[in-house]
């Protein structure tokens, strides 16, 4: 058999047509070729039932010549934190866990290079499982970019929980009164970072610093609608397939619908 072939167990009968040099190449390549031996093990035990074992699929990427990205020591900051705007208090303090969904948001900038010249990424990511749940993508870091990034999170969830909190670090455009007001207007508190402290809003930072090296290092952008339509689609991605370790190695859909059906189980 098959599975016998390629020293592979699986839960129930394995199925002739899988191959399994094949599926590690397809989950590598799905994975903008980042995944390693421990995502690949887990990726296959989901979505084809199969049980195989790092060694072995670390000898298949080998004979593949599949080597996953590293990622690299790069910050650039596109924030401008020196200003004499009011700043808020470190509501989080470095605690990054929330307890559901719609409760604490995190959210940040980041700069993306086109032959057309820079684009500009403002995001709101969901802290209980990493998703990112609002964006926005504009040729300037004005205060609208990161407003249009919260108000489609608004529209995506639906309504944020009371007394829910945004995180970032001390921008001027997070610090703005057009920013403040419409925190307000969603009945959210703003919390900032520490002075120079990049640790205070360390998951913001690491997911800029995952798409970088999956998507923005290797990949140059001729275009800025082909850089829109790809960080679109990589957004997408990560939010629905890639296998997060803050989760368990569930992708944050995964993980909040998990959180979701516990909660109506609790309330039938």
């Amino acid at each position: 058999m098959m599975c016998r072939l390629l020293g592979v167990s699986r839960h129930g009968e394995c199925n002739k047509d899988h191959d399994l040099f094949r599926h590690i190449e397809e989950i590598f390549e799905e994975s903008y070729r980042t995944y390693g031996t421990r995502r690949i093990k887990k990726a296959l035990d989901n979505t084809c039932g199969w049980i195989v074992s790092r060694r072995r699929i670390a000898r298949a990427m080998k004979k593949l010549g599949l080597r996953a990205k590293t990622k690299r020591r790069l910050r650039i900051t596109t924030t401008h934190s020196r200003h004499t705007l009011s700043i808020s208090p470190n509501l989080l303090d470095q605690n990054f866990d929330a307890s559901a969904p719609n409760e604490v948001y995190a959210g940040d900038i980041t700069y993306i290079k086109t032959k057309e010249g820079w684009l500009y990424l403002a995001v709101v990511i969901d802290l209980y499982a990493r998703a990112v749940v609002g964006w926005a993508i504009a040729d300037h870091m004005q205060t609208s970019l990161i407003s249009d990034a919260l108000i489609k999170a608004d529209r995506k969830r639906g309504s944020f929980a009371p007394d829910a909190i945004f995180h970032s670090d001390r921008g001027s455009q997070y610090a703005s009164q057009e920013y403040r007001t419409l925190l307000h207007t969603f009945k959210m508190r703003q919390s900032m970072s520490g002075k120079g402290n990049g640790y205070d809003n360390a998951v913001s930072e690491s997911f800029f610093g995952t798409m970088k090296t999956e998507l923005l290092y290797p990949t140059k952008f001729q275009t800025k609608k082909e850089a829109i339509n790809t960080i679109t689609h990589y957004i997408g991605f990560y939010n629905t397939k890639r296998l997060h370790s803050y989760n368990g190695y569930l992708s944050p859909l995964e993980m909040e619908l998990k959180w979701w059906q516990a909660y109506f189980r609790k309330s039938a």
